[in-house]
């Protein structure tokens, strides 16, 4: 079996669409190509059970043509008003076409700060979790209307890479007015070349990348590169195509070859994620397992659960990372937690189907999920 058909065959994918796409260079959003994109995605789902977030541009391009403006605007309140206004058409588009094939969507609204944030990043994580689980399409975008910082610092591209990390997705696929990514400037040479795969990361294919993007858009291929090695620190591959290629969805479900520009990770899935969680969070608590537990995080790759606790140290929240220890304190784990200290402590020792009735609310039923886990 081929990578391309491996990655058709890969179960959580994240599609990231374009501002030029959405809106037809500008002249509105384009319900036409909104529709066959939907279309695409609601067989994927109901007949492959590929889950699929969706992560769209077209919020400021739609409100500027809403409003009537021809140029897009510098200053950051008016960048935001238009994002108000194009928000709503473009949900209510993707709200009509899903509901054409009895699927239903969810708007998702994020921030950096949502994912740079570790309580936020769980709640946002489960959240989604919850969507896929109960077959809703989530579209997210970038909560432009509350930005403090410069509209142009949280390009999509980059959320999407961030996303694909959020919920561990397989792949990304950024849909684009290009055909993928050149070894040169198409626009300037005549005998560019199509790059049909190559490593996230690499110096050479973040070389390759020119020009800074549209002017409804808010990155160029720079960070659709960048973009996809924020995915691969998550183990996920990121395919650049255009979204104007018929069926380019389902071509790629299909393994078809040599569509777009496919960027794999370094890593193993797996041990990229761990990785990730590893090296990017510091200790806030302590947790003494007995040794039943600590056989089942060991042997098993089982998640946390707060009957096999015994102490629990430190002040944390509800996404912290906290070590697991034995009961001489040798450390075994670590992971992001999902209680507080304080309730945690209320927990300890007792079986997850009494958390509810003890702390009043349940976010999860483990403290720490094993894919929030790392064996040390």
């Amino acid at each position: 079996m081929s990578i391309r058909q491996q990655i058709g065959q890969t179960h959580r994918w994240v599609v990231k669409i374009g501002s030029a796409l959405l809106t037809d260079d500008g002249r509105g959003l384009d319900k036409t190509a909104i529709n066959h994109w939907v279309g695409q995605i609601a067989h994927l789902l109901q007949n492959r059970q590929i889950e699929i977030i969706i992560v769209s541009s077209g919020a400021v391009a739609e409100g500027m043509k809403r409003l009537n403006w021809k140029q897009r605007p510098t200053e950051l309140y008016k960048l935001q008003a238009a994002a108000a206004v194009g928000q709503m058409g473009m949900i209510q588009v993707y709200e009509a076409c899903f509901q054409q094939y009895n699927i239903h969507t969810a708007q998702v609204l994020l921030t950096h700060e949502d994912l740079s944030n570790r309580q936020r990043y769980l709640n946002a994580r489960t959240t989604l979790r919850t969507l896929l689980n109960l077959k809703v399409i989530p579209v997210i975008n970038e909560n432009d209307t509350v930005a403090t910082e410069e509209i142009r610092f949280g390009d999509n591209d980059t959320l999407a890479g961030l996303v694909t990390n959020l919920v561990e997705a397989d792949l990304l696929i950024i849909l684009t007015d290009q055909l993928g990514l050149y070894n040169c400037d198409p626009r300037n040479n005549p005998n560019a070349e199509l790059v049909c795969q190559g490593y996230a990361g690499e110096p050479e294919i973040e070389a390759m990348a020119s020009g800074t993007g549209g002017s409804l858009g808010r990155g160029g291929m720079l960070t659709k590169l960048r973009a996809a090695k924020l995915a691969a620190r998550s183990g996920a591959a990121t395919l650049i195509a255009s979204g104007r290629t018929t069926d380019v969805l389902s071509r790629i479900a299909a393994g078809e070859e040599n569509l777009g520009t496919l960027l794999l990770p370094k890593q193993a899935r797996l041990l990229a994620r761990k990785q990730w969680l590893a090296s990017h969070l510091n200790m806030h608590g302590k947790l003494y397992l007995d040794d039943g537990a600590v056989n089942m995080l060991r042997h098993s790759g089982k998640s946390l659960l707060p009957i096999g606790v015994m102490r629990a140290e430190g002040k944390f929240i509800r996404g912290d990372m906290v070590a697991c220890l034995t009961a001489n304190g040798q450390e075994v784990a670590r992971g992001l937690i999902n209680y507080s200290i304080e309730d945690t402590i209320k927990i300890l020792r007792q079986s997850s189907d009494k958390i509810e009735s003890i702390l009043g609310y349940i976010d999860e039923p483990e403290l720490i999920h094993r894919d929030n886990l790392v064996l040390v």
